[in-house]
């Protein structure tokens, strides 16, 4: 993708421009957002009876039960124990555990399309990100493509009205700066570990701060409890939702960064709206011509940034 920054040569999170690393890293990328696609309809499912922070501790919990023996079959339980556990703290429970909290009431507030658009100003939070970190330099095809995805999202999200956009737009937007941060520390911060290692520790990090959550609002009289029994459709929504749309999708997006960066594995963030309008068409939504607008537009920058980085490279 040539709609980013250069990397700095020696540093640890960006890969070697290389045509089968970038191959590869976006491939993974292109495969960790349609696996986080899926999850969005599913959160708006299981929204309809369960509180955000009762979802947010549900969905971890089941992630890490799943992934931490994986884990220690993959690194050795040695390698599980002498990991940076307080870091891991730091990063899944501030990083990943608030921010994924912020995504669930964003989509409470609003709807799984609008939330995804939102997340499309990734890149530009990733770009100051490694900016501030002095791992990659700025060119301006990669300024030019941030703003071109600024402008699809701002046509997307033109379809509804201010009223639905505050709150749930804050918090989507506050949610995708803390995952740019979390995703950027998990694949620099743990080298020692595997994909499914650095991925799992902050799992943790965030249940922890999801539990933290829930004995809060149980605190101040909160309800925490589904509304409805705990059924066959729920267990199923709640798998993609956990398994699926954050433990795989993290997993790739992780093993992206290490080829691309963080900000140019974020730019696939982009089209992301795309893949959601399309399940939820699939699920009986009607569509939305605005929508659909802005995120071609968004799309088209993707496409614009291959194909720019194809013609360089040739």
């Amino acid at each position: 993708m040539a709609m980013s920054p250069d990397p700095v040569r020696g540093n640890t999170l960006s890969a070697p421009a290389g045509q089968s690393s970038a191959l590869s890293g976006n491939g993974l990328a292109v495969a960790s957002m349609l696996t986080w696609a899926a999850g969005f309809p599913a959160a708006e499912v299981l929204l309809q009876t369960w509180p955000p922070v009762a979802l947010l501790a549900a969905r971890l919990a089941l992630a890490v039960v799943v992934m931490l023996p994986l884990w220690m079959l993959i690194d050795g339980p040695r390698r599980v124990v002498s990991a940076r556990w307080g870091h891991a703290m730091l990063v899944g429970g501030f990083g990943l555990g608030s921010g994924m909290f912020l995504m669930i009431l964003a989509q409470k507030l609003t709807d799984p399309v609008t939330v995804a658009i939102i997340a499309s100003c990734a890149p530009l939070m990733a770009t100051l990100l490694e900016l501030a970190a002095g791992t990659r330099r700025l060119k301006w095809n990669f300024a030019l493509g941030v703003l071109v995805s600024i402008v699809g999202g701002l046509i997307a999200t033109s379809a509804l009205a201010p009223a639905q956009l505050g709150m749930g737009a804050a918090c989507a937007v506050a949610s995708t700066a803390l995952f740019c941060w979390a995703s950027m520390a998990t694949a620099r911060d743990f080298p020692e570990l595997s994909q499914t290692g650095r991925t799992t520790i902050t799992f943790v990090g965030g249940l922890v701060m999801a539990t933290l959550m829930i004995l809060g609002a149980t605190q101040v009289g909160m309800d925490v409890m589904p509304a409805t029994p705990f059924d066959l459709q729920q267990a199923g929504m709640l798998v993609i939702y956990a398994l699926v749309a954050m433990g795989l999708s993290q997993v790739l997006f992780i093993a992206s960064i290490g080829r691309l960066g963080v900000a140019l594995s974020s730019f696939h963030i982009n089209i992301a709206p795309f893949y959601v309008m399309l399940i939820m068409l699939v699920l009986g939504e009607e569509w939305n011509w605005t929508r659909a607008l802005g995120a071609g537009i968004v799309a088209m920058a993707v496409l614009l940034a291959q194909e720019r980085r194809s013609a360089q490279s040739a």
